[in-house]
């Protein structure tokens, strides 16, 4: 008989979750430690993955911390051969310059680009290959219903987000007979630093809550679960997949009611 708790036991697993100085990436990094994991929480601002640290310590868990910036290929690899191998990847960082195509600048193209597109494949890369030679592993990356859905001032970002899945799921193709799992997580609109520049418009704000069937900005914690099961037994016969959890976004073709409810 199977025991679906353990599906999600991930005792004696590595995570390495980058960008787990704040929002999603804190949250994940404090949901795999309660589930077992040993999590090495990394983010480019070092002091942010050491006040995550103190939080899964004080949790009972197990956690490093480091810095890391996913845009510099050689301080990935010093990072990978300082820790325990990978058995979960998670990658959250991500930027977001609003302007008109029209508007935007080759420095920002490139900003957007190096971190989204280019960062995300620099740290997988490295990692997938750690996990090639130890005969398996997950790999986790964020991706938004940007690379679905796009609205004025949102097309490098989402070119970026678009290209993320793609990549990813080439990745689950060439890497599946060696026990290696990519999936992508494709979010709505979470109250995170990356949004923060919404929350100071109320109008804007409040059209995007309306815009999901929930009515609501998602809380970080609320994208751990799916971080969760992609990086437990429980997914084991899922890659290649992009699971969206955007509150309904994407599945709504306008909010009018007919029937008036």
């Amino acid at each position: 008989m199977t025991d679906y708790r353990s599906l999600f036991d991930l005792t004696g697993r590595n995570a390495l979750i980058v960008g787990g100085g704040s929002g999603i990436g804190r949250s994940s990094a404090r949901c795999l430690a309660q589930f077992g994991a040993h999590v090495v929480c990394a983010d480019v601002r070092q002091e942010a993955a050491e006040s995550v640290l103190e939080e899964i310590r004080k949790d009972g868990g197990s956690a490093e911390a480091l810095s890391l910036d996913m845009r510099d290929t050689g301080q990935i690899q010093r990072v990978l051969d300082r820790i325990a191998p990978p058995d979960v990847l998670v990658s959250t960082p991500g930027v977001n310059i609003r302007k008109p195509l029209l508007e935007y600048t080759d420095e920002e193209y490139d900003r957007v680009v190096d971190l989204n597109l280019k960062g995300t494949f620099r740290l997988v890369r490295e990692v997938a290959r750690s996990m090639s030679e130890h005969s398996g592993g997950s790999i986790i990356v964020f991706s938004s219903i940007r690379s679905q859905v796009v609205e004025p001032g949102q097309g490098v970002y989402a070119a970026t987000k678009s290209g993320v899945v793609l990549m990813i799921r080439a990745l689950a193709a060439e890497l599946a007979d060696r026990g290696v799992r990519a999936n992508a997580i494709a979010p709505g609109v979470v109250d995170t630093p990356l949004t923060a520049q919404i929350k100071q418009h109320p109008e804007w704000y409040d059209a995007y809550a309306d815009k999901t069937m929930l009515r609501r900005w998602a809380r970080p914690e609320e994208i751990a679960g799916a971080v969760l099961y992609l990086a437990s037994d429980a997914s084991s016969y899922t890659t290649g997949s992009v699971m969206f959890v955007d509150g309904g976004w994407t599945a709504a073709d306008g909010r009018f009611d007919p029937f008036g409810g």
